[in-house]
């Protein structure tokens, strides 16, 4: 069961109950940062990458994995980040740790609410896959937020506009110049001529619903969705 600990905003002193959220580790079983009740939580003021993401250790399979840094908001407005305790080392089961389950475990979806939540659904989805080094792109797309890995490049675009035919095709070039391959993550769909523009590029596209569940939505995306990297 996810852990809770008591949190008192800095800001308006009102006391808070946080609960860790888990999330699905490669081998499938769910995983939540280990929280710290001693430290005492700090305000979100400039954002970072690297100070988003948090390495946690599966107590199943004993995987080291990167997820989202656990926050919690105030009503009062401000983000409160929660001090998350040093890595866990899993007990030894016995007789022996269970193998991990043959083949990719089902997609654990997280609910997207903002933009943050969108890149955190499209990284656990490519990590699924079989991309584990996931991190942001160092080059910035025309829209949305970047994300690349060995051999991927990956678009989230957490917009209220559908994707157009030169944001596929912008991401398209970036990965060829890269010998790579591409994804397209979008909340609002795509435009007609973007979708026949990636059906004739092998370009996957996904829509992410509000679940957090990317959906594919032409060809290459139900390909891979089904065979996977």
């Amino acid at each position: 069961m996810p852990e809770s600990v008591p949190v008192r905003c800095p800001a308006c002193r009102r006391a808070h109950r946080y609960t860790a959220p888990p999330y699905p580790c490669a081998c499938g079983a769910p995983v939540a940062p280990p929280l710290d009740p001693d430290a005492v939580p700090v305000p979100v003021g400039h954002r970072a990458w690297r100070e988003e993401w948090v390495t946690v250790r599966c107590g199943h399979c004993g995987r080291d994995g990167e997820w989202p840094r656990p926050e919690l908001g105030c009503p009062c407005g401000t983000v409160l980040r929660i001090p998350v305790a040093g890595p866990r080392t899993p007990a030894p089961a016995s007789p022996a740790v269970p193998a991990a389950p043959r083949g990719r475990p089902a997609f654990r979806s997280v609910p997207v609410r903002t933009a943050r939540d969108a890149v955190t659904a499209a990284v656990l989805y490519l990590r699924r896959l079989g991309h584990e080094d996931v991190r942001r792109a160092d080059r910035h797309p025309p829209a949305g937020i970047g994300l690349a890995g060995r051999g991927v490049l990956a678009q989230v675009d957490p917009s209220a506009r559908p994707a157009t035919l030169r944001d596929v095709e912008c991401l398209w070039l970036t990965a060829m110049t890269e010998s790579a391959r591409c994804l397209y993550f979008s909340l609002a769909g795509y435009a007609e001529d973007a979708r026949s523009r990636a059906d004739a590029l092998g370009v996957p596209l996904f829509l992410l619903d509000l679940t957090g569940t990317p959906r594919p939505v032409n060809g290459p995306a139900d390909a891979l969705d089904r065979e996977g990297a």
